[in-house]
């Protein structure tokens, strides 16, 4: 619903702030329409905003700093992209042996989508431990190590060595960006050792991710994408938005 167009800087701001914690990103245009004003104007509110560090401008719009969050701000971002991409990996869930499921919000949502089977469901996020273990026919496995308070996981040595004690049928990851040239990346190594870790003992690699964070790095390099097996977004794999992955990497 469009505002009125009589919004103050200060209130611009704090509804386009709003809008990417709902849809994970801000696209130029249909933020213009809400807020009803000019294309222009959200430019420049998107370049203020930029300058305080609370999101980064792409083409078409912004989406998040590429930084350290909880799984709580993560979870309250791009539910709906989220919930697409689940549904459609659905039918990638095993029904019996092991899986991994990373400390992400995206990739957690495959435990909610566990079947009747003896199942065995490994992860280095207590939120997604905690979802796996409401199901009585799977074996959730908590990956120790150290407890790393920026993104509500369990990084270092000891995580990686358990992550790896297991033979998985598929793992099934989100990145913080994925670029069609370097592949995935993570916002701290830490992350990305633990999930190397996961994939190295794993049959197949699964990337879950949102089309925002298409074309974009992070700090520290995960997979090439020679090592994604899957890429799922929330886009139809015809989209012209996932033509620089194509060819490089299976789409569904």
């Amino acid at each position: 619903m469009a505002t009125t167009g009589t919004l103050g800087a200060e209130e611009r701001r704090a509804h386009l702030t709003a809008i990417l914690e709902r849809d994970g990103q801000i696209r130029l245009e249909a933020a213009a329409s809400e807020l009803d004003v000019s294309a222009m104007t959200v430019r420049r509110d998107l370049a203020d905003l930029e300058a305080l560090g609370l999101l980064r401008r792409v083409r078409g719009g912004a989406i998040p700093t590429l930084q350290p969050r909880t799984f709580r701000e993560r979870t309250a971002t791009g539910a709906r992209e989220k919930a697409l991409i689940v549904e459609k990996a659905r039918t990638l869930l095993p029904s019996d042996g092991a899986l991994a499921i990373d400390a992400s919000t995206t990739a957690g949502g495959m435990g909610r989508r566990l079947e009747s089977g003896p199942l065995t469901v490994a992860t280095n996020s207590y939120d997604n431990f905690l979802t796996a273990r409401q199901n009585p026919d799977v074996t959730a496995i908590l990956v120790g190590g150290t407890a790393e308070v920026r993104t509500d996981s369990f990084v270092g040595p000891i995580a990686c060595q358990a992550a790896a004690s297991v033979l998985y049928r598929r793992f099934f990851l989100s990145s913080a960006a994925v670029d069609p040239e370097l592949g995935t990346s993570e916002v701290t190594l830490e992350e990305a050792q633990v999930k190397q870790a996961f994939a190295r003992a794993s049959d197949e690699t699964v990337l879950l991710v949102a089309s925002s964070k298409l074309g974009q790095r992070a700090l520290a390099v995960g997979f090439g994408l020679d090592d994604i097996d899957l890429l799922v977004t929330e886009l139809d794999p015809s989209d012209p938005l996932l033509d620089p992955y194509r060819g490089r990497v299976e789409l569904l």
